[in-house]
C-alpha cells in the first residue's frame, strides 16, 4: 500500500485536519473525516511500511528471536521515536541527570507501563480486551465522593460504544456482560460470538462460581465471565438486525492473511501470529483507501504553534530517514483543525514542550494507570495452562459497588499463560529445576510438564483515581536523539488504590483455598514496583492504560478539554484519547477511548461542514 505523501506536498497543502498519531484514536478520526469528504494528514513518528505481510512477518521473527519477550520486543529500536520498554524500568537515582529508558521516572513509584510508536500505535501490542466502563464510573464524585465526574454519562456514550464494538470487531455475548447496571439496549448482540472459555476457565468456574464476598455490608456473588475481546472469532449472524457481521480481513487459518480467525495462540501480547487481534492499521487502511488521507511516517511532531487569536496555526515536525541516525529535517504542516491523538503521555509531552500548559494548569496532571497485582498458584490437578489466548475470562463482580467510597474497585483476569508475566515462566522454571534441583532428561521433562500444566495466574486490575500530583512534565536536560524533550513521570499509588490492592490480595488467598491450590505468590522489596501498605508488601505492575493528562470537564478552570475533547484554550485543537478520561474505573481504556473518538469525529465533521458552508457563502456573495 503506497500511502505516504512527500513532505514538500504536505507543507504546501492546507488540510481540513492534521492528526498526530496513527493509533486507534487517530485512525478512527481519519476514517470518519475522510468518509465525509475531508482531506486529512496523519503524522506518524514510527516507520510507515507496516501494511505489508512481509513487514508483519519481520515483527514476528524479531519477537521469536528476542531473548526478552516484553511488549515492544517485536518492534525495532528507534532512537528517533523511542518507546518505553518494561525491562528498562527504573527510578532515577538522586543526582542522576539522565535515565536509561525513554521515560524519565522520578517516582515515588517506577511504573513499567509501555506504549508502541509504530503505525497502529499501542494496538500493535495490546491484549485486545474490550470492556465497557460501568455507568457508575462516569459519576465517581457525585456517587462516592471521590475522583471526578464526567461531563457526559454512560447513556450518552452508549451509541458510540456500539460504533466502537463494530469497528474493533468485538467478540462477546451480551448475557455475560449484563451486570452492575450496564445496559446494551433491546436485542443488541456483539459483532462476534464470545471467545470460547478455556479449560482453566471452566475448571475455575466449577470451583469458584457462587463464592460470596462481603464489602461494606454488601454481599457480592462471584462468577467467572467471558471477557469481551477485539479479536476475530465466529461472526454473529444476529448482528445488525440479522444482517450479520463480516470481519475486517479474511477469517482464515492461513497465517499470511490479515485478520485470520483466532487460533488460540498464547502470545496475543505482544503480537498475534495470524493478525486475528484488532489493530488500528485495519481502520487506517480503510481511511487511506478513500484517497483523502495522506500519511507522513518517520515524522515526529515537535511543537504546536498558536497564533495571536489563540488558534493553532501550524505544527512543526522533525522528519528522519534512518531510525539509527539523528539526522533530520524540519518542516511545518497546516490545517483547519488539529488533533493530538498520540496517547496520554505523548499528548501532554508535546503540549508542554510547546510551552502550552493550559490556563487551567492541568495539562500533564491527573495521570492514571491501572495498578496490577499479580498472584499465582499451583492447582492440585491439571489446569490446562498455556492453552488458548492469554486471558479469556475474569471475575467482574467487584468492579462496582458502594464500597468505592473508601477503596478502589477491581476486576480479576484469569490468565491462561501460566506464571509468565509474574515470574518469567517457563524459563524460570527451567532454571530452577536444572540449577537448583539438578534435574535432567526424563525427570526434567516430567517436572516441567507437571509444573506448567498446573499454573494459574490471577491478575487483579485495580482502579486509580485522578491525582494532580501524578503527572507528566518536561525539562531541558532530558532529550531524545532528535532533541525533543522526553516525558518525565512522577507517579505514586494512593491509599485508596492500595486499599483495593489489599482487598484483591485477600480475595486471591481465599480463591486459592477454594481451589485447593498452593499459593506461590511472593513479593520482593528489591522489585521496582514494591509498595508497603499497612505493614504488608506488594509489587504493583502497570497496565499500559495511560490516561488522564488532559481531562475533560464542563468548565475550563478545572479541565483541559470539553466533552467533545476540544481544547478550552484553542478552539481548533482537539486532544483525544484516554488522556481526556476523568476516571478510568476498571475497564481497559481502548474501547472507551474509541467510543470517544467516534463522538469527537461527529463534531469535527459538523465543524468542518460549517466552515465549508461559510466559505462557500462568502465566495458567492
Amino acid at each position: 500500500m503506497n500511502c505516504q505523501v512527500d513532505h514538500t506536498t504536505a507543507a504546501n497543502t492546507t488540510y481540513d485536519a492534521v492528526i498526530v498519531g496513527s493509533g486507534v484514536s487517530g485512525s478512527i478520526i481519519a476514517k470518519e473525516l475522510s468518509d465525509n469528504g475531508f482531506h486529512v494528514l496523519v503524522l506518524e513518528a514510527g516507520p510507515g511500511h507496516e501494511f505489508t505481510v512481509p513487514a508483519y512477518q519481520q515483527y514476528l521473527e524479531r519477537f521469536y528471536a528476542a531473548p526478552t519477550k516484553d511488549n515492544n520486543s517485536p518492534y525495532p529500536e528507534n532512537s528517533n521515536a523511542p518507546m518505553p520498554r518494561s525491562p528498562d524500568t527504573r527510578k532515577l537515582q538522586p543526582g542522576e541527570t539522565d535515565g536509561s529508558s525513554y521515560l524519565v521516572q522520578k517516582g515515588p513509584l517506577a511504573i513499567d507501563s509501555t506504549y508502541t510508536r509504530v503505525v497502529g500505535g499501542t494496538t500493535m501490542h495490546w491484549e485486545a480486551k474490550a470492556l465497557r466502563m460501568l455507568p457508575q464510573d462516569f459519576e465517581m464524585r457525585s456517587r462516592f465522593g471521590v475522583g471526578l465526574d464526567w461531563p457526559l454519562g454512560y447513556q450518552q456514550l452508549a451509541p458510540y460504544y456500539r460504533k466502537a464494538e463494530f469497528e474493533l470487531g468485538v467478540s462477546a455475548d451480551v448475557e455475560d456482560q449484563n451486570y452492575l447496571g450496564m445496559d446494551f439496549g433491546d436485542d443488541y448482540v456483539f459483532p462476534m460470538r464470545r471467545m470460547p472459555p478455556s479449560y482453566l476457565d471452566k475448571m475455575l468456574a466449577r470451583n469458584l462460581d457462587g463464592t460470596e464476598v462481603v464489602l461494606d455490608g454488601e454481599t457480592y456473588s462471584l462468577a467467572i465471565r467471558s471477557t469481551p475481546q477485539a479479536r476475530n472469532g465466529i461472526p454473529n449472524p444476529g448482528y445488525d438486525n440479522g444482517r450479520g457481521y463480516t470481519p475486517v480481513g479474511a477469517v482464515s487459518v492461513h497465517p499470511a492473511e490479515e485478520g485470520g480467525r483466532c487460533q488460540g495462540n498464547i502470545n496475543c501480547t505482544p503480537i498475534c501470529p495470524v493478525q486475528a487481534k484488532y489493530s488500528a492499521k485495519k481502520t487506517l487502511a480503510k481511511a487511506l483507501a478513500t484517497g483523502r488521507v495522506d500519511l507522513l511516517a518517520q515524522t515526529v511532531a515537535s511543537r504546536v504553534h498558536v497564533g495571536p487569536d489563540g488558534r493553532v496555526s501550524h505544527i512543526e515536525y522533525k522528519a528522519y530517514r534512518d531510525p539509527s541516525s539523528s539526522e533530520h529535517t524540519t518542516g511545518t504542516v497546516r490545517g483547519r483543525i488539529f488533533v493530538l491523538a498520540a496517547n496520554a503521555v505523548e499528548n501532554a509531552r508535546l503540549m508542554l514542550a510547546s510551552g502550552l500548559p493550559g490556563r487551567s494548569g492541568l495539562i500533564g496532571r491527573n495521570l492514571m494507570d491501572h495498578a496490577y497485582l499479580l498472584t499465582w498458584g499451583l492447582t492440585p490437578e491439571i489446569a490446562g495452562s498455556l492453552r488458548g489466548t492469554q486471558c479469556t475470562s475474569g471475575i467482574e463482580d467487584l468492579r462496582g459497588g458502594p464500597f468505592r467510597r473508601r477503596q478502589a474497585a477491581f476486576r480479576v483476569g484469569v490468565h491462561n499463560d501460566g506464571w509468565g508475566w509474574a515470574t518469567g515462566s517457563p524459563y524460570t522454571d527451567l532454571d530452577e529445576f536444572v540449577d537448583k534441583q539438578n534435574a535432567f532428561g526424563a525427570a526434567l521433562r516430567h517436572k516441567l510438564v507437571d509444573r506448567l500444566s498446573r499454573q494459574v495466574l490471577l491478575a487483579c486490575m485495580v482502579e486509580a483515581l485522578p491525582e494532580p500530583s501524578n503527572r507528566i512534565t518536561v525539562e531541558g536536560g532530558y532529550k531524545d536523539s532528535l532533541g525533543n524533550l522526553r516525558p518525565i513521570v512522577s507517579y505514586g499509588i494512593s491509599d485508596y488504590t492500595m486499599a483495593g490492592v489489599s482487598c484483591a490480595r485477600q480475595l486471591s488467598r481465599r480463591l486459592y483455598q477454594r481451589l485447593g491450590a498452593e499459593d506461590c505468590t511472593t513479593y520482593s522489596p528489591i522489585d521496582y514496583g514494591y509498595v508497603s501498605y499497612q505493614g504488608d508488601g506488594y509489587v504493583i505492575r502497570g497496565g499500559n492504560h495511560w490516561a488522564g493528562t488532559h481531562v475533560m470537564g464542563d468548565a475550563r478552570n478545572h479541565s483541559v478539554v470539553d466533552w467533545r475533547q476540544r481544547s478550552w484554550d484553542h478552539e481548533n485543537l482537539y486532544l483525544v484519547g484516554a488522556g481526556s478520561m476523568p476516571t478510568i474505573g476498571t475497564a481497559n481504556t481502548t474501547l472507551t477511548l474509541s467510543a470517544l473518538s467516534f463522538l469527537s469525529a461527529k463534531h469535527m465533521v459538523r465543524e468542518l461542514k460549517q466552515h465549508q458552508a461559510t466559505t462557500t457563502a462568502a465566495a458567492n456573495s
